[in-house]
This record gives C-alpha cells, structure tokens and sequence, in this order.
C-alpha cells in the first residue's frame, strides 16, 4: 500500500536492528559555528548525525562548547566516527573513547585512512580493525573504496553498512563509478551508504536511483553559501532518488516512441 506521496508505508532504513525514516545522513564538522550547523541539521531532515571524536567535543572538554547542545542522543542518533585516524590502533582507540563518552554506545563510523592527499581508506587495515571491533560487540558502519570484492569481505567480516566512497573526501566530484557502486548495491546484503565525494542535490539523487540505501555528507553542506538551504536540497534529492528507484524507471532505448501511439487509432 502506497502513502499520498506515492511511497510504500513501510520503507525504512535498517542498520542492524535500528530503524530509520531518514536515509540521508548529515556530518558535524567544517561549519562556521554551531547556530549555522544546528540549523543545516534541521534543514537535512537527517536522524543520524556523525561526529569526528578526535575533533569534536562531546563533553571530554568541559571548558568548550559542546557538540550534543545541538544534537542530544535523545533526540538524535549519534555516529562517533574515527576520521583522521591512519592506524588500526588509533581507530580501535578512538571508538572505545565513543563508547566510554557516550554510556556504552556501539554504533560508530570506521574509517582508516591511507593516504593523506586523497584520503582514501586503508583497505587492508579497514578489514583487519571492522573484525577487531566487531569482536568487541560494536556495530561497524565502515568507510571503503568502491570495490565491490572488498565491500563483501567487510559484510562478510560483520559491518553492519558498507559505505563506498562516490569520490575523495570532500571533492564535490559526484559518484565516478556508477558501476562499482551498483555492483555493489546488487550483492550487498547489508544497506549500502555512499559516503565521501557529494556535491550537489543531484549527486544524492544519483546514489538513490542506483539503489543506494542512502547517503552520507558534510562538506557539500557545510561550505554551500548557504548551508541550512543546501541541507534541504540534499534531503529532496535523496526523497525524489529513492521514490525514482521505488517506481522502476522506463526502459533506455535508442530511438523515439511516441508518447501518444498511433496503434488502434482511427482516421
């Protein structure tokens, strides 16, 4: 059964056994100041709202302002991601300090970078800390290249979502490989999160109508000229990307049909 917006009643976003309205997901960091990134947050729309631990305060430093004034866990869900972090043991360190900060929290974000220039993750390194975590009963949401073999050997390993980059970290470049993502999103048993590369609404709309199960992004929000207005954009272009995949669009064709057939028709 469809609601008057034409969606199916029951089509949420599943991360483990949390259920979500929301499939765009929203970052916190690169805002001018905390009344600009309070409101792009309420603009997105977004219930799950990652965090940098390593540059974030959400009350180890008492004396700073604190992030969770403006997004409390009641009210939100929170992902402690481990961005900046190049080693298994600073990633293992920095979602431990999560969980201690955030009474028992087990949803965290994992992403071990590689390289500084493109930041693209280290594979090997993201595979070896998703089982270490996952030991350790947390529910991983990992950062990976758009390899579909390493996408498998992460769900495989226990991620609770896979998250390919569509293109470096805050490059605005849009999904470069349509292919990897959407070979990934074919075999992928887990929700599939494009995350790291969106620029503009219709980057959204793109991962969305791959089947995509949502998307993650803070740069193109938080350096738009007006990022509370790009926020909502990013909302509308998940919606119409999600409703366009839902709806199952028309054929490619090479040539014209007409939108008015001639067949049966009388002269």
């Amino acid at each position: 059964m469809l609601d008057p917006a034409g969606f199916p009643n029951n089509d949420p976003l599943m991360v483990g056994n949390r259920r979500f309205h929301s499939r765009l997901l929203l970052g916190t960091g690169k805002y001018r100041d905390m009344d600009e990134a309070q409101a792009a947050i309420e603009a997105s729309g977004a219930e799950i709202i990652t965090v940098a631990i390593r540059r974030s305060n959400i009350g180890q430093n008492p004396d700073e302002p604190n992030l969770l004034d403006i997004i409390p866990p009641e009210r939100y869900t929170l992902l402690p991601n481990t961005a900046g972090c190049y080693t298994i043991e600073d990633a293992l360190r920095t979602c431990r300090l999560a969980r201690e900060l955030l009474n028992d929290h087990t949803l965290v974000k994992l992403e071990v970078l590689g390289d500084e220039k493109t930041l693209y993750p280290d594979i090997g390194a993201t595979l070896e800390a998703t089982q270490q975590l996952v030991s350790e009963g947390f529910e991983v949401m990992v950062y990976t290249s758009d390899d579909p073999i390493m996408a498998r050997r992460l769900e495989e390993a226990g991620a609770v979502a896979v998250m390919p980059l569509a293109a470096p970290i805050g490059s605005g470049l849009g999904i470069q490989n349509r292919y990897n993502i959407l070979e990934i999103v074919d075999n992928a048993q887990v929700p599939v999160i494009v995350d790291a590369g969106v620029g503009t609404a219709s980057d959204c709309t793109v991962a969305m109508e791959l089947g995509c199960d949502g998307v993650l992004l803070n740069t193109a929000v938080a350096q738009a000229q007006h990022p509370a207005l790009m926020a909502r954009a990013m909302r509308d272009g998940v919606h119409a990307g999600r409703a366009a995949f839902l709806a199952g669009r028309m054929p490619r064709r090479r040539y014209a049909s007409a939108s008015s057939p001639l067949d049966g028709t009388f002269f």
